[in-house]
């Protein structure tokens, strides 16, 4: 119904124009021309492409103010308004490169129309950032399928809990320490520490801003790894209705809708964007389960409203933004001809945003925001036989969120700063009830350019979390201009993660596995429960002992230094070393074993543990319409309490390794450690792009290397060392092809993922081969 309002209130605005042709030129910030940049107009949609001068021309459009967006391998993107005029006038826009400084450039009657004043292109950690196109070029679906092509990013599955939780991993860091948000506020709902990253549709996404490193300066708890925002779509000039559908193998199915438009004299702008997603899931497991999957099949039914009003000439605007996503999925799993379990879950993730912006001058500007999110999560798992229930799980957390920023920009400086409250409540029916947690922050970063050639950047958070004090977590880096070629760049930061609720109060059994966690606060009274009831076998009491005292939030120190170098035109290499050093890391300990083997876990903090390595990418421009990009990193992920362990002899650590094809067994040394599991020492991605103008048409393949990683300690010595068991060296392959029409705004899309049909049960989120084909549609009304 809402669609149909929308489009019958496009009708009504249908005036008589002139006509003229959009023209101009894109250059970099020495006034070079930039060949092959993109251009985009809306709402038309009108897209143009520079040739080799730099020079664009589109076909004669109505004149009237038009929104535009440029983007250029190894450039930042640029977005802004002109006025197209009767007469043949050009336009001329700027692009800097990618390791370039961002001033803010203000559009004379507009805001900026970030959805926070906070700008991670100003952080002292690397920053990578995913545009609207290479979206497109992709071809993803889900927003795990975007992150697993990127250089430093594994996609990891949460194994205990049927593979449902899809996270990812940063360089070597957990998906637990790498915070989510969505318009720069944050999402709920982790299983086992990872944020389901298959929940969220692609297809309204407009960038993806990456930050790796220690990030809770900019975003607090959580961020102790690195944090990736995502910006939706936001703003045309004139209504439009827009649809896209892609159909693939396993009956995925994927439909996109959404409608827009402005009111009252274009002083307010509303939009509504739906997704509905579906497939049957896949098994990569035949070899030991019969039936079934390994991967959930599941239905996802997102819902996303915007409405923005300029309240007055003075550029003040009140946003309202609301969100809405459901996900149903039912897994069986025949392991036998006599033994089947059926595990269901109902997902419910809505949230709310109210923002109140004002630009108080050229240099001062604030945004004021509240922010509600809830998440529920209600799973259920039985065995056929006799429907017999083995495990329930009702799990509920919200958060009621009040921030303040604040902007100053002038010539060589920038300044962002802000204070925050935060109440978290959580509510597990199977374990404890209405928990909650209050956080308030203050926060200022700043950028200062010292002369032509050094950029500094600075900033300090202060968090104080009730029961767990208060962190410090300062950041402090310098750009440093060596040539007009070469940049050299530097980061120090700092991260914290207070201990979530689940590690303090949750008592969860995985029927599956076989085995109970327990929460470190309410570990001895439920070990007596457990206990009385004669459900344990052995209590280790020195390691309960040893575990009574709250965890300690956990801490992270994060260094990057690295360089760009651009050796020629349309040409970009980065090289960067990162090390990681996680103190009080919360891990899990077995604390009992109940009957029939059962075992009992709680958590401790760890001392330490550390990630290091290094990153390379490049991107070049071999040939007028030829891009290719590769990413490298190597890595060394390793918990130092592992090595001193093994140092001291302190059991499980001092038993003998054994060696399977020998039969001998030595004592365990620190170089017999390989690691953390799920790490590869070695990631490489590559990908190539060919535009054939003449028809209109792009290519695309990828390629993804994965070196091997452990996948579990074989031998019960509780460290990996080369006789245990490892995920081999592996290549998944991914094709594309789009043709767009001039004639009208079609696209078609057909996409292959995973070519070679790899499949690894060791793997258990990798999909066999998937091939799409996708229909994109939008109707403009002038």
């Amino acid at each position: 119904m809402l669609l149909a309002v929308l489009f019958q209130h496009a009708t009504l605005h249908v005036f008589a124009q002139q006509k003229a042709k959009i023209k101009g030129y894109v250059v970099d910030s020495l006034g070079l021309p930039i060949a092959n940049a993109s251009l985009q107009f809306q709402p038309d949609q009108i897209q143009a492409q520079t040739n080799r001068k730099g020079y664009f021309e589109t076909s004669p459009q109505y004149t009237g103010s038009y929104k535009y967006y440029i983007s250029a391998i190894g450039y930042h993107p640029d977005t802004g308004s002109i006025a197209l005029k009767q007469n043949q006038q050009e336009f001329q826009f700027r692009l800097l490169k990618a390791d370039q400084q961002i001033e803010e450039v203000s559009i004379l009657g507009t805001v900026m129309r970030r959805p926070t004043l906070i700008d991670p292109r100003h952080a002292a950690m690397p920053v990578t950032i995913i545009d609207r196109r290479t979206l497109e070029l992709l071809g993803s679906r889900r927003l795990d399928e975007v992150l697993r092509e990127q250089t430093g990013m594994a996609i990891v599955n949460n194994t205990a809990g049927g593979s449902r939780s899809v996270g990812v991993q940063m360089q070597g860091l957990s998906s637990q320490y790498i915070m989510i948000l969505i318009d720069g506020q944050p999402l709920l709902g982790r299983q086992s520490g990872n944020m389901d990253l298959s929940r969220i549709q692609v297809s309204n996404i407009e960038r993806i801003e990456i930050i790796k490193g220690a990030s809770s300066c900019l975003y607090g708890n959580d961020a102790l790894g690195g944090a990736i925002n995502i910006i939706t779509r936001f703003g045309n000039t004139q209504p439009q209705l827009h649809v896209q559908a892609s159909y693939g193998s396993y009956n995925m199915t994927d439909i996109t809708a959404e409608a827009e438009s402005n009111f009252n004299q274009n002083k307010g702008y509303v939009l509504l964007s739906t997704n509905y997603y579906r497939t049957d899931g896949f098994n990569n497991n035949r070899r030991y389960m019969e039936a079934g999957t390994t991967i959930p099949p599941y239905t996802n039914f997102a819902l996303q409203g915007k409405v923005r009003h300029q309240l007055n000439e003075a550029n003040d605007f009140l946003s309202l933004s609301l969100r809405a996503n459901t996900r149903n999925s039912e897994m069986m799993r025949k392991y036998a001809s006599d033994y089947e379990i059926s595990d269901q879950q109902r997902e419910t993730d809505m949230n709310a945003s109210l923002t109140y912006d004002k630009r108080w001058n050229s240099q001062w500007k604030t945004m004021t925001n509240y922010y509600f999110s809830h998440y529920r999560s209600d799973i259920n798992v039985s065995a056929h036989e006799g429907l017999a229930a083995l495990a329930s799980d009702k799990f509920q957390q919200a958060i009621h969120k009040v921030e303040q920023q604040a902007a100053y920009h002038r010539e060589g400086l920038n300044l962002t700063l802000g204070g925050m409250a935060q109440l978290e409540q959580m509510n597990l029916e199977s374990g404890f009830n209405n928990r909650h947690q209050l956080t308030a922050s203050a926060y200022g970063q700043g950028n200062y350019s010292l002369g032509k050639y050094t950029l500094l950047t600075a900033g300090l958070r202060f968090d104080h979390t009730v029961n767990y004090g208060s962190q410090l977590s300062p950041s402090l880096g310098a750009t440093l201009t060596l040539s007009e070629a070469l940049k050299w760049k530097v980061g120090i930061a700092s991260g914290f993660k207070a201990p979530d609720f689940r590690t303090r109060y949750q008592v969860f059994y995985n029927p599956s596995a076989n085995y109970y966690v327990l929460g470190n606060e309410v570990l001895r009274e439920t070990l007596d429960q457990m206990d009385a009831a004669g459900e344990l076998s052995e209590i280790r009491t020195a390691v309960v002992k040893q575990l009574d005292r709250p965890l300690d939030a956990e801490k992270n120190m994060s260094l990057n230094s690295g360089f760009s170098y651009s050796p020629f035109k349309n040409s970009h290499i980065e090289l960067n070393a990162f090390y990681h050093k996680l103190r009080n890391q919360i891990n899990s300990i077995q604390v009992a074993t109940g009957q029939r083997n059962m075992a009992v876990y709680s958590f401790q903090n760890l001392p330490s543990a550390v990630n290091k390595g290094i990153e390379a990418n490049m991107r070049v421009q071999l040939f007028e319409d030829v891009n290719i990009s590769a990413g490298y990193q190597y890595l060394i992920a390793k918990d130092l309490s592992i090595k001193d362990s093994i140092k001291a002899g302190v059991w499980p650590y001092n038993q003998n390794i054994h060696d399977p094809k020998t039969g001998n067994s030595y004592p365990a040394t620190v170089a017999d450690y390989w690691g953390l599991e799920n790490r590869s020492r070695h990631q490489f991605n590559v990908g190539i792009i060919y535009q054939y103008q003449p028809w209109n048409i792009t290519f695309n393949a990828r390629a993804i290397f994965r070196g091997k990683y452990p996948f579990m300690d074989m031998n019960g010595n509780r460290f990996i060392d080369r006789y245990d068991s490892f995920v081999d060296d592996h290549v998944i392959y991914y094709a594309g092809i789009e043709k767009k029409f001039k004639v009208f705004p079609l696209s078609i899309r057909v996409n292959m993922d995973n070519v070679t049909n790899y499949i690894n049960y060791m793997i258990p989120g990798q999909m066999g081969r998937l091939t799409s084909v996708s229909l994109s549609y939008r109707l403009i009304k002038k």
